[in-house]
C-alpha cells in the first residue's frame, strides 16, 4: 500500500533510537521529509547520518534539542515552521516503588511524557488546523490502560497521554487534521534488550525474553516483543492520507496483552 507522504514533513521527537528511530526511517521510506529530533548533537548527528546513508540527503533534517524543556518548542519551530505530521514520541519511563517516589520524580516523568508533546501540539496543530490537514500521533502505552503498581507515574503519564489526545482530536471536526495515539506493548528497543540481559546474565537472549514474558507479560498473544519497525508501521498508517477515517482513537499496538475487547 502507498501512502503518499513524499510532499509531507514530519518532526518525530525522540527519533535517534528505538522506536521513534523506525518511526522516521518508515516515514522516509514512504517518501516524507522527516525532521530527526534528540538531545545532543553527537546522537542526533548520528542517527542523521545512518538516514541519510538510506534515503538520502535532502529528506532528513536535524534537529539537536531537549523538547521536555519549556521554550524548545519555540526554537524547533523557528527552524522548522512548517510540519504536517507530528509524531509524539518522547517519552521516558522507570520502575519505581510508589512510596518512594518523589514529587521530582513525577515532574520529570511529565516534563518528558506529557508536557513535550502537549507544547509541540499547541506549536504546530495550529498550523494544521489553519491549512484543513494534519496528523498528531502521540506513543502512549498498553500501560495507559493496564496501569502498574511499580511504575504509577509512568502509567499515569501515558494515561493522560490520551485524554489529551483525544481532546486535540475534538478540535479537529470539519478539517482533514486527525490526532490519535498509539499503544505499544513491550517492544525490542536497545534498552529493554540491556535489561533483559543485565537480569539473566548467562542466559542465552531468546530464553531471557520468553522468561520475561512468562513474568511480565502472560497474557501477551504474540508472546514475544514487538519490534520497532511493526510499531513504526502503525504509526506510518495513522500518519497517512489512508487513516483519514480514524480520529480521536487509542490505537493498540501491544500484541494482545491487554484483555479487553475494546
Amino acid at each position: 500500500m502507498q501512502l503518499d507522504l513524499n510532499d509531507k514533513t514530519a518532526l518525530v521527537s525522540a527519533s535517534t533510537s528505538g522506536i521513534g528511530y523506525a518511526i522516521a526511517d518508515r516515514l522516509l521510506a514512504e517518501g516524507a521529509t522527516v525532521i530527526v529530533n534528540g538531545r545532543s548533537e553527537a546522537t542526533v548527528a548520528k542517527a542523521v547520518a545512518a538516514l541519510r546513508d538510506k534515503h538520502g540527503f535532502e529528506r532528513v533534517l536535524p534537529l539537536a534539542a531537549d523538547l521536555s524543556v519549556p521554550g524548545s518548542e519555540r526554537a524547533a519551530a523557528e527552524r522548522y515552521p512548517h510540519v504536517d505530521i507530528l509524531i509524539n514520541n518522547m517519552g521516558t519511563y522507570a520502575l519505581s516503588d510508589f512510596f518512594s517516589t518523589t514529587d521530582e520524580d513525577w515532574q520529570r516523568m511529565f516534563e518528558t511524557n506529557v508536557w513535550s508533546g502537549v507544547r509541540l501540539a499547541r506549536t504546530y496543530m495550529k498550523g494544521m488546523l489553519e491549512r484543513g490537514a494534519g496528523r498528531v500521533v502521540f506513543i502512549s502505552s498498553e500501560v495507559a490502560l493496564t496501569p502498574m503498581a511499580a511504575m504509577a507515574h509512568y502509567s499515569a503519564s501515558k494515561a493522560t497521554q490520551l485524554s489529551i489526545s483525544r481532546s486535540l482530536a475534538e478540535l479537529t471536526k470539519g478539517t482533514a487534521v486527525t490526532v490519535n495515539a498509539v499503544l505499544p506493548g513491550p517492544t525490542e528497543t536497545d534498552s529493554l534488550k540491556s535489561f533483559i540481559e543485565s537480569v539473566n546474565p548467562g542466559l542465552p537472549y531468546a530464553q531471557a525474553e520468553r522468561k520475561f514474558m512468562d513474568e511480565n507479560r502472560p497474557s501477551s498473544l504474540i508472546y514475544r516483543l514487538a519490534k520497532p519497525a511493526e510499531v513504526a508501521d502503525v504509526v506510518a498508517f495513522l500518519a497517512s492520507p489512508r487513516a483519514a477515517v480514524i480520529n480521536g482513537a487509542a490505537i493498540r499496538a501491544e500484541g494482545g496483552t491487554v484483555q479487553t475487547i475494546a
